[in-house]
């Protein structure tokens, strides 16, 4: 807040508060090289991604939504059971993984919302799916240890939305959302501008649409979360594809202080220029477009690898045991080991390891023990 030298406060000016709210403006040409730099890495990584077979999309796609989850909720300092949340995506699209772990009503609730906004990107966004958005991100009608109005927008029982920071006594209000009275209006007028047909690029109305929400901040909780599903299903429209490879809310959670910070100055100006924000926003989704090329780096090397060596030059036990390697075997790889897994006795074990150690697939490992083991050799 800002107070005058006779000590008398006043109001803050904020974006919405402004008489050509929402009429948003920006600097085409400031941002049209970062535009067209992520149009072209999204081109790119689809394009790999359909190259691949359906196992290794479905695989991709698995990793990224699961890492899709934990991030946006780490944003609000919010730590998911990443094995739960991995199961839950798991059973949702009817994938068949091992080590499905059994998942609590609260993750399940948020893997719907995402799930949702994924895959029926398609649909209109309308109040009753945000509202049922919102139910699932609170089954308990809790956020923490407050009861808060759920499956509603919020209302002015307990005074102002205002975003804050400091201890009692020397708060910092770091932004103050439209009265309730407003929100129906208001509301109404996003959904019908994020349904419509526009000219405005897709990617950049998922900028727009990120910025016009959590200015409107709806809900008494769950406004962030709630605004990055909004992003990653217009980014899916974008894509034109339900097949998320990339994750906004990862490189989100890497940059939360730079994020908080270009929202906070955006929604203080004294006009309607989102340049700023527009600029930070598609920066921070060419980031996370690079980010893909690590965090699927594994999925990447296991395709490298079925690219190079046919499947045909394998038998069965010997596909199963090299998928599994690339995925993340537990411990050492045995002759012993190999059998249990395969179900073929050790004799038949130990000739299909030397086979793959003759073709160069496997190394023996250098570090020994008791029983000779085994490694993938690095491509």
């Amino acid at each position: 807040m800002l107070y005058s030298p006779h000590g008398v406060r006043r109001i803050m000016r904020y974006i919405h508060q402004l008489d050509v709210w929402p009429k948003f403006i920006w600097e085409h040409e400031h941002i049209a090289t970062s535009l067209g730099v992520v149009r072209n890495r999204q081109g790119r990584l689809m394009g790999r991604m359909e190259a691949m077979g359906f196992p290794l999309r479905a695989e991709a796609l698995l990793q990224t939504l699961t890492l899709d989850v934990l991030k946006s909720s780490e944003i609000e300092g919010e730590v998911l059971d990443p094995k739960q949340v991995r199961s839950s995506i798991a059973r949702r699209l009817g994938m068949d993984i091992g080590g499905i772990v059994a998942s609590d009503r609260h993750i399940d609730g948020v893997v719907e919302m995402m799930l949702d906004a994924t895959q029926n990107f398609d649909k209109p966004l309308t109040k009753d799916r945000l509202l049922g958005w919102h139910a699932c991100l609170f089954p308990t009608g809790h956020s923490g240890m407050r009861k808060i109005v759920v499956g509603s927008w919020r209302d002015n029982s307990r005074g102002p939305m205002q975003i804050v920071s400091g201890v009692l006594g020397r708060k910092r209000v770091h932004f103050e959302a439209p009265d309730a009275a407003r929100l129906d209006l208001e509301m109404k007028n996003f959904l019908d501008w994020f349904n419509s047909a526009t000219e405005i690029d897709a990617v950049l109305k998922a900028g727009i649409a990120h910025f016009w929400f959590v200015t409107i901040h709806p809900f008494e909780d769950g406004n962030g979360r709630i605004a990055r599903a909004i992003t990653d299903m217009q980014l899916a429209r974008a894509d034109g594809s339900a097949q998320r490879f990339y994750s906004m809310s990862v490189q989100i959670r890497k940059e939360r202080n730079a994020y908080y910070e270009v929202l906070e100055k955006t929604q203080k100006n004294t006009h309607m220029d989102i340049t700023a924000w527009l600029e930070w926003f598609l920066a921070c989704l060419d980031r996370a477009l690079s980010l893909t090329e690590s965090t699927l780096a594994e999925v990447f090397r296991k395709a490298h690898f079925w690219e190079l060596h046919p499947s045909e030059s394998f038998n069965e036990r010997q596909r199963i045991i090299i998928n599994k390697l690339f995925d993340g075997f537990e411990g050492v790889l045995t002759s012993s080991k190999w059998g249990k897994i395969a179900k073929c006795s050790q004799d038949t074990a130990l000739r299909d390891i030397l086979e793959l150690v003759e073709k160069k697939i496997l190394i023996k490992n250098s570090a020994g023990g008791r029983s000779t083991s085994y490694l993938l050799r690095k491509l």
